[in-house]
Parts: structure tokens; C-alpha cells; sequence
């Protein structure tokens, strides 16, 4: 069974703690629309903690990482990665079923969209796009 998710409007953590229960529990998810995932806070800060990230491993300076992504749909996967159990075997296998695209691929144009609950939240306040951070980076995908 394939869970189908619509990341539009939804919060980054939230949707990512939410993904990572599912993939645990044997579920293939499938996140759309990665680029419009919001992130509350400060812009200026939320763009300073991102570069941040980029510039600790970058590989002109270090050969040997952290590596951070800066597509918007890898960004994603990251957060998810750092709520499963990464170095254990079940982590990984549990890694390899989600799925993350910026946009909507054509397979997934009829599929049945889930929008879950508890990743929803009215904004009220400031936030910037997965899609913004990544432009921000430099990343050439949109």
C-alpha cells in the first residue's frame, strides 16, 4: 500500500515526524510538491541556520562531509532521516520507501492524495518555503 501526501501548506516537522511513523511501520510514503512545505520561524534566521548547514561540509574545504542537500525534496528526506534509526538495518530499509518530488510527476496526477491532520496548522505567523531555502542555496532545481 502506497500513501500518497500532498506537502502544500503543511509544516516541516510536523509532516516529517508524521512520515517517519509511517515508514517505520512498513508504509511506502510519497511526498509531492516538497517545494511549498513551510517552515515557521524568522526568515533571516531559517536562511541563516540552512547556509549554516551547507557550509560545515562543504567539499571544497572538507573531504569528508556532513554533505547537505540543497534541493528542496532532499532537504526533506534529510529531516525525515534524522527521525529513524539511520545506522540499524531497519532504518535504512525504512528510508528506501519514501519517495519526495518537487512538483507532481504524471503517475501521480490521478493517485488519491492524503493530507494528514496533525501537519496542519494555521499560520499566523512567519514562515518560508522549502522551495525558498532551496532557491536561497542555490539550487538549480524549482
Amino acid at each position: 500500500m502506497v500513501t500518497v501526501i500532498d506537502g502544500k501548506g503543511l509544516i516541516y516537522g510536523r509532516l516529517a515526524s508524521y512520515v517517519a511513523d509511517q515508514i517505520l511501520a512498513g508504509e511506502e510514503v510519497v511526498v509531492l510538491n516538497a517545494e511549498q512545505i513551510i517552515i515557521t520561524g524568522d526568515p533571516a534566521e531559517i536562511f541563516k541556520d540552512f547556509k549554516h548547514k551547507v557550509e560545515i561540509g562543504e567539499a571544497a574545504s572538507r573531504r569528508k562531509g556532513p554533505f547537505y542537500p540543497r534541493r528542496a525534496d532532499l532537504l526533506f528526506k534529510r529531516c525525515v532521516r534524522g527521525m529513524i534509526p539511520w545506522m540499524t538495518t531497519t532504518g535504512r530499509e525504512a528510508f528506501r520507501r519514501l519517495h519526495v518530488f518537487v512538483g507532481t510527476p504524471k503517475q501521480f496526477n490521478d493517485a488519491e492524495v492524503q493530507v494528514p491532520e496533525t501537519a496542519k496548522k494555521a499560520i499566523n505567523c512567519k514562515y518560508v518555503t522549502l522551495g525558498q531555502i532551496s532557491e536561497h542555496l542555490g539550487s538549480n532545481v524549482r
